[in-house]
């Protein structure tokens, strides 16, 4: 079994290029199930409907995020109703959607958890226990368990991927939108890289114009940010398991068309 699971997709570049290289690769590498950090699809900042609905079209099995989510105010108009969306799990009880999903795939099911780091990061609960729970919960109804933390620091996704190690699938880092070279497996079994990087602009600084954040670090001062144009850059890992779910091998996918 075959999964794609790609880096964060920024805005209406991101989306072009999610939509011109996610068909090729689900061919090329017979990939079964797509996972996608989309939670900045829409402009760059949250999810909308439109967007949402354009990278399911486009190849996306299931939607994870991050501290963006909320950003689209119209998100909590349907986050409830999407299965396979999710957000980060840690959010305070009574946060509209689910940090979890199980998606049926042939005869297994696929576990993807959502969490938010906390380290240079908004307040949230504890990622590691909320984890635990979810893990009580789902772990005899999955036969694959993915894991995307969304977090500033490599230091906290490291020790999330350790904390892990041998009870899930795989760990994955998101949010830094610069894909890292350190994707292993682990002593244990589970797959790891601290960050997938980015579907988006290549000429910016995280997706953004890089003058605007050029005058935000000089100024101190708000600046409007606005999407980078000009070739893009696609980001992902290919993961692959063997018949006993055992990963077989984990590797990065890195396209830049400049």
């Amino acid at each position: 079994m075959k999964f794609l699971i790609v880096g964060d997709v920024c805005g209406r570049p991101g989306r072009e290029a999610f939509r011109k290289y996610v068909p090729e690769l689900k061919k090329e590498h017979n990939i079964d199930v797509v996972v996608v950090n989309g939670e900045n699809i829409a402009g760059g900042r949250g999810i909308s409907r439109k967007t949402l609905d354009e990278i399911y079209r486009a190849g996306a099995d299931i939607v994870t995020s991050g501290n963006h989510i909320w950003d689209q105010k119209e998100i909590v108009s349907f986050i409830d109703d999407e299965p396979f969306l999710i957000r980060p799990a840690n959010y305070p009880e009574g946060a509209p959607g689910k940090g979890y999903c199980i998606y049926p795939f042939k005869a297994k099911n696929i576990g993807v958890i959502n969490v938010s780091g906390r380290t240079f990061m908004p307040p949230m609960d504890c990622p590691f226990q909320k984890v635990d729970e979810i893990l009580k919960e789902i772990k005899n109804q999955c036969d694959i368990i993915l894991v995307d933390i969304h977090a500033e620091a490599t230091s906290e996704k490291i020790a999330m991927g350790f904390y892990l190690d041998g009870r899930v699938t795989c760990v994955v880092g998101t949010h830094t939108h610069v894909q890292t070279a350190d994707n292993r497996i682990l002593p244990k079994g589970t797959a790891y890289i601290s960050d997938l990087g980015m579907v988006g602009p290549y000429n910016s600084s995280l997706g953004i114009n890089v003058n605007n954040a050029i005058d935000k670090f000089i100024t101190c001062r708000p600046v409007r940010f606005e999407m980078a144009e000009g070739p893009n850059i696609f980001s992902a890992v290919v993961l692959e398991l063997a018949e006993d779910n055992s990963v077989k091998s984990f590797e990065r996918i890195l396209f830049n068309e400049e």
